[in-house]
């Protein structure tokens, strides 16, 4: 039974990122195309629009079996056959993807994150895999090639999402993340966009994370030019995810542009002149930018290493903090938040994340407590639920112990101050207050309360919804109860000072007199009617910017 079909749907040139770019020499080259030109047909028999699904299971067979022996009657698999032949790689990469080629064929939904990495496993890593079998990379390449190799397929998963499902039935957006919107019909429904766009981040956030392990793949390669493709290709899939970011794929076509192209294609030619050291303190760096905290302003007065490890400390918060924060279901959420438990517990011995390297190089520096970051985390996954409660003052003090506290615990070390142990947690204490009184609103859209009950039963209010609860008039009385409080935290903060050494402390000064400024905003606006998030004034940002400015 011949396999074949028409012709190719797609030619390396059409592809988003580069299949045998000019950059690999020659001899490489020509094998290259010989894979691609493989797995293109396998591809284009896996979709055709016009063969039962036993057919082409068979053909896809019929196939691997031309593979294995060399029929020259298939001219892919026997040119394939030659090229494993000759360099011993080909073959047994081809195979899984043809795995990958027949699951494409009878299973068209995938349940959660993990099913669809396991798809990856055999449709995306094999193409990396052989790609350093050809050559002659080291094994210590694998790791970020196959996270590359993953963010690419599920880019693209994303980018032909409403073209997958209207032209094959296939969907390889997770069930459970679908459901986030409502369902799958309300995940493609054009008036479902605000929806859609929460699922469509969290994911992109996965994929980020992703492209970030394979930051580090330029460095592991030897060869120069297998080095320049790879930098052109993690700079175009990070262009894509932004774009992805920025449009609707259900409602148009979301693709990198010909000007993407060239200045990816600029940098991986940079590639070749010099070996690129970790770009393990870019990412971290690039976290604490895109963040627009104003703690930036207090980390720009650090000396250059301490100001490397706590970047290193704010991108594991911030990473951690968007898995909470986002659209994922919770038990997707519970599941990534263990992967950073396990990168904690390697933390010392192999992290396989620039984040979990950078916190491993600024714990050895500075003696970090990494028991606060697993404290962290504890508080994460008590944001990660589908519904946030808290019973009491008890539960309330050790909720802001965990996500605050641990930060603070971790930063004055940093900071070079252990001795500032108690004035980091009452402080962390404090600014978790002004937190939960600044997004109650936010917070209650994501059916979370964080004033607890035991005080809004006091006043005769229950529990109920969340937009019910701080809806209540009364829900406004414990608010100024807790204003109260973290008024007082500051006061204490201010008399702790005194005894401290604030040249060394002013991040965490800067800090604190932002959170007060947001207070005294609260407090002026008063509890009763809340219009969004209150935002400090470009007065109160240039006030803060000249306090960085001066000597603590």
């Amino acid at each position: 039974m011949s396999p074949d079909l028409s012709g190719p749907t797609k030619r390396p040139r059409d592809e988003n990122f580069p299949v045998a770019s000019l950059v690999l020499s020659r001899e490489h080259r020509d094998a290259v195309l010989a894979f691609y030109a493989f797995a293109r047909m396998a591809d284009d028999i896996a979709d055709a629009p016009d063969l039962a699904a036993a057919e082409k299971l068979a053909r896809l067979d019929a196939l691997e079996q031309a593979l294995v022996s060399g029929d020259e009657s298939i001219p892919q698999a026997a040119r394939l056959h030659a090229v494993d032949r000759e360099r011993r790689t080909g073959l047994t990469q081809a195979r899984a993807l043809l795995r990958a080629f027949r699951q494409d064929v009878v299973k068209t939904r995938y349940n959660d994150w993990a099913e669809l990495l396991d798809y990856c496993r055999f449709s995306a890593n094999p193409v990396g895999r052989f790609l350093l079998a050809l050559h002659g990379e080291r094994s210590s390449a694998h790791g970020p090639a196959d996270a590359l190799c993953t963010a690419l397929q599920i880019l693209n998963h994303l980018q032909d999402c409403g073209q997958d499902r209207d032209r094959m039935g296939r969907i390889y957006i997770p069930i459970r993340w679908m459901l986030a919107a409502g369902s799958e019909t309300a995940f493609f429904d054009p008036s479902y966009a605000a929806l859609r766009r929460d699922v469509l981040d969290a994911m992109l956030d996965r994929v980020d994370a992703l492209i970030d392990q394979a930051q580090s793949l330029p460095a592991h390669l030897r060869n120069a030019r297998l080095r320049a493709q790879s930098i052109a290709t993690i700079a175009l899939a990070r262009r894509l995810s932004r774009r992805l970011r920025q449009a609707d794929p259900v409602l148009e076509r979301v693709q990198v542009s010909k000007a993407d192209v060239g200045i990816a294609f600029l940098r991986g030619l940079r590639g070749t002149i010099r070996k690129p050291s970790s770009d393990d303190l870019r990412v971290t760096a690039a976290a604490v930018r895109r963040s627009g905290s104003s703690f930036r302003l207090g980390m720009q007065s650090l000396s250059p290493e301490r100001r490397r490890a706590i970047h290193a400390v704010y991108a594991f918060c911030r990473a951690v903090d968007d898995i909470a924060d986002g659209a994922a279901p919770a038990s997707e959420k519970r599941t990534f938040l263990r992967e950073w438990r396990r990168e904690l517990d390697r933390l010392h011995r192999a992290p396989e994340t620039p984040i979990g390297r950078e916190l491993a190089r600024a714990s050895t520096l500075f003696k970090l407590p990494l028991d606060e970051c697993h404290a962290l985390l504890d508080g994460m996954e008590t944001d990660s639920a589908d519904r946030v409660r808290l019973a009491d003052d008890y539960e309330l003090g050790l909720y802001g112990r965990q996500v605050a506290g641990s930060v603070g615990a971790l930063s004055i070390r940093i900071f070079g101050v252990p001795s500032a142990h108690g004035f980091a947690l009452n402080l962390g204490r404090t600014l978790q207050l002004v937190n939960i009184l600044r997004d109650v609103d936010e917070d209650a859209a994501r059916e979370r309360v964080y004033v607890p009950l035991s005080r809004l039963a006091q006043l005769g209010l229950r529990d109920a919804p969340a937009a019910t609860l701080v809806a209540d008039p009364r829900f406004a009385r414990v608010c100024e109860s807790l204003a109260e409080e973290a008024r007082a935290g500051f006061a204490a903060a201010d008399a702790a000072l005194m005894r401290l050494d604030r040249r060394a402390l002013k991040p965490a000064i800067l800090m604190m007199e932002n959170y007060r400024r947001v207070l005294d905003r609260l407090q002026a606006r008063g509890w009763g009617l809340r219009q969004g998030r209150l935002r400090l004034s470009t007065a109160d940002r240039l006030h803060l910017i000249t306090r960085a400015m001066r000597p603590a």
